[in-house]
């Protein structure tokens, strides 16, 4: 299968925004996509269903922040299963809402985050869910991620989708979405291969 780049580094052609206009209000500079706060999540026309997705993600140091408030962004996987983007780097116990976690439904097996301003690595392998005759899901999804070279999330079965994505709906194919959660996290090098 051949990869497909979802992030030229030049610009948001094949991006849209969850504005009234569709606009994505992201800027991009020196190759790096970073969120301009409060202009809403981007997501993309491109839909994948079973797919290795790779995104690479900084966030920013903020002091004083606690919680998640630390430089808090999302990678929804089919715009619906929201893998955790935070500032967790020396957070002792995993949870679902610390970086790596499926947001509301797992924590990661470990924090594998590097620390603040330094790139860090998403490398996820999800099989879309399985439907029968009747549009009803008659397999959950499945999901493996990566994190900075460490197994975070080993095949786990995604039962629903997370909050904030596209829809609560799961589905066979879906976008990539990013999350605005009002912080300045940058994204750069964002493709997915399809494994269908």
């Amino acid at each position: 299968m051949e990869k497909i780049v979802l992030f030229n580094g030049v610009n948001l052609d094949g991006w849209k925004g969850r504005t009234e206009d569709g606009k994505p209000g992201w800027r991009v500079e020196n190759g790096i996509l970073t969120v301009e706060p409060h202009t809403r999540s981007i997501y993309t026309e491109y839909e994948f269903g079973d797919a290795h997705l790779h995104v690479e993600f900084l966030t920013p140091r903020i002091p004083g922040r606690t919680g998640q408030n630390r430089s808090n962004s999302g990678v929804y996987v089919h715009g619906c299963y929201e893998i955790q983007v935070l500032e967790s780097y020396g957070v002792e116990e995993p949870l679902d809402n610390e970086c790596g976690g499926i947001y509301s439904q797992y924590a990661p097996l470990t924090i594998a985050s590097n620390p603040p301003e330094e790139w860090q690595v998403y490398d996820i392998i999800v099989r879309a869910p399985r439907f029968n005759q009747y549009d009803e899901v008659s397999e959950n999804g499945r999901m493996t991620v990566i994190m900075n070279g460490q197994v975070i999330h080993n095949n786990i079965e995604l039962p629903r989708a997370c909050p904030g994505g596209i829809s609560n709906k799961r589905v066979r194919k879906g976008p990539l979405l990013l999350q605005d959660h009002g912080d300045e996290v940058s994204f750069r090098n964002i493709w997915v291969m399809p494994l269908e």
